[in-house]
């Protein structure tokens, strides 16, 4: 949260000239475009390192700023620009525009938000392409006042990452973006407030207004009356309270005041996001996504930059436990590749489906994490697992590559437990059976909860079904739980229901080892846990599932969590 004055950046939108060429003239014109590409690779590679002196912070965004180098040499840009100048005989500034309309199209087909949002990151090369071809200025620092609220159309990772090192800024504001935007992960990664998406706030929002941003619930108040003014700085003020007294307590463990210990972990998807992470303390991650190693790539990558960014990651844990989650892949999100439109993507071939059936693409993984199991603790997860075979069959596969590894000469970690992620309503009912042959589940309740009600939680008609109290969602954590326990291998919780305060006395009593989370619920989900015992929370469990519908459930919680807690940030 943050108060501040706007400080709106005129963005006047680049016109773009199409000049037509003589054919003698188009092999003049690829050489001016290869200068201009390799004029923006190194305008990147020195950004990067302008920000490296700054210790961490520069690293923060290094991986950022490097996709954006990798795009630079996309073979599918580079080659379709370098067609359309040959063969229309059009100037270079055109045809680069044209191209990255083309690949922002593609993008726009995607289901998945995460990959969509990769459009912006085409824009923003492209634009640094043909500026570099008309001779124009880029990375210009921007004079901003001390504690200013930028406001922007959109906001380059780029110019984020300057203005951020500065220490002027006191937020953004932005029309275009959303959660999983490279600009809105610059500004997490380094705790500024930024409300991003809002459509016209540029146009609404005038240099020198009042604006208080509030981060969390998406809220801007422009030129807000006194009386709000006063309300939010209170705001500010209780949650300044509660974050120092959280890292205060970040070293301290979760544990019950009947002394039942809860590990607390962290989800993450950037290298960039762990300094956060083990500041607010997390134990270790839980849940490590790793799709984002495919934006931005027109093939794959690598065995090698897997095993890079697996080995930055444990390095920088320091000891503690990472838990990576195999690729969950759709067919419509592989780079490279083109693959007919799913009518219901959320349950096609995605996941361990896909994997399986892309053996070589899983194996580059598997390798690589086997490789980067000697640089400290590590677990391997499958995501989507809906029967035994699957787990055999994926288990199969990891045992292969190690044998490959092993035969070529190459050190792999001696024990990596293999687990899954429970999140199908078959792989709940069968938890016992897959309890066998798993060395730990980790319970994945965003796809579980609208598998087991039969709801898409991006269609707004029935958003409002998706209820994670639902008495059969309770039943099937308490079938999942149970069946971990008898098999005696721990069991986690990485979905949304984890780090949601509001339910986590019923996560304590349904006897969880380990629930994984962003770094901001951290504290509160640990102060509820050291303030209650293990056998209080029991109760309150039992007498939830008394009830019949999930509303009565919800009411019964959320009734007891007040009566308790009075307010989660005062507990």
């Amino acid at each position: 949260m943050a108060i501040g004055h706007a400080f709106v950046l005129d963005q006047k939108k680049l016109r773009t000239p199409k000049v037509k060429l003589t054919p003698q003239e188009t092999a003049a014109e690829i050489l001016r475009f290869k200068t201009a590409i390799a004029l923006a690779d190194r305008q990147l590679s020195d950004l990067k390192e302008k920000l490296l002196p700054e210790g961490q912070q520069g690293q923060d965004h290094a991986l950022i700023l490097e996709a954006h180098r990798l795009m630079l040499h996309d073979p599918m840009f580079d080659y379709e620009v370098q067609r359309l100048i040959r063969e229309e005989a059009i100037n270079a500034e055109w045809a680069a525009r044209r191209v990255s309309r083309r690949i922002k199209h593609q993008f726009d087909n995607l289901d998945d938000e995460y990959f969509r949002e990769r459009r912006a990151d085409v824009d923003f090369v492209a634009d640094r392409v043909v500026r570099n071809l008309m001779g124009q200025a880029v990375d210009e620092e921007v004079a901003v006042p001390v504690d200013a609220i930028v406001v922007a159309h959109d906001i380059s990772p780029a110019e984020a990452a300057m203005m951020v090192k500065t220490g002027r800024v006191a937020g953004f504001v932005t029309d275009l973006g959303g959660v999983t935007s490279h600009t809105a992960i610059v500004a997490r990664a380094r705790e500024t407030p930024a409300v991003v998406g809002l459509g016209r706030a540029s146009e609404a929002i005038r240099s020198g207004d009042m604006i208080a941003v509030d981060g969390n619930s998406g809220m801007v108040l422009v030129n807000p009356t006194s009386a709000q003014l006063s309300l939010f700085q209170e705001s500010i003020r209780r949650h300044q309270a509660f974050e120092a007294s959280a890292l205060k307590t970040a070293d301290l463990q979760a544990v019950t005041t009947d002394g039942y210990r809860l590990r607390l972990n962290g989800n993450m998807e950037f290298p960039e996001e762990i300094p956060s992470l083990l500041a607010h303390g997390a134990e270790g991650i839980g849940l490590y996504r790793t799709e984002f190693l495919f934006l931005n790539q027109v093939a794959p990558p690598s065995e090698e930059d897997h095993y890079r960014c697996y080995k930055q990651v444990l390095e920088s844990m320091g000891g503690r436990t990472v838990t990576i989650r195999t690729l969950d892949l759709g067919g419509d999100k592989v780079p490279g590749k083109k693959h007919e439109r799913e009518t219901n993507p959320a349950m096609g071939l995605r996941a361990i489906r896909y994997c399986l059936q892309h053996q070589e693409l899983f194996k580059v993984q598997l390798r690589a994490l086997l490789r980067a199991s000697v640089h400290g603790p590590l677990r391997i997860m499958f995501p989507l697992i809906s029967g035994l075979a699957e787990l055999r069959e994926a288990r199969s596969q990891l045992e292969a590559c190690r044998s490959e590894l092993g035969r070529a000469g190459m050190p792999v970690g001696r024990r990596t437990p293999v687990g899954i992620m429970v999140e199908t309503p078959s792989a709940a009912l069968i938890a016992d059976r897959l309890a066998q042959e798993a060395d730990f589940f980790s319970i994945g309740t965003n796809d579980l909860i609208q598998y087991s009600l039969a709801i898409d939680r991006q269609n707004r008609d029935v958003a409002y079904l998706y209820r994670p109290l639902h008495l059969a969602v309770l039943r099937s954590l308490q079938n999942i739980v149970q069946a971990a326990k008898a098999a005696q291998i721990p069991v986690a919780m990485c979905g949304e229901m984890a780090g949601d305060p509001n339910v986590t006395l019923v996560l304590l009593a349904l006897g969880l080892d380990e629930l994984s989370m962003t770094a901001g619920q951290l504290a509160s989900v640990k102060r509820i846990v050291r303030a209650v015992s293990r056998a209080d929370a029991q109760a309150l469990l039992e007498k939830a599932m008394a009830f019949s519908t999930a509303e009565e459930v919800e009411r019964f919680v959320r009734a007891e969590m007040e009566r308790r807690f009075a307010t989660l940030e005062e507990t």
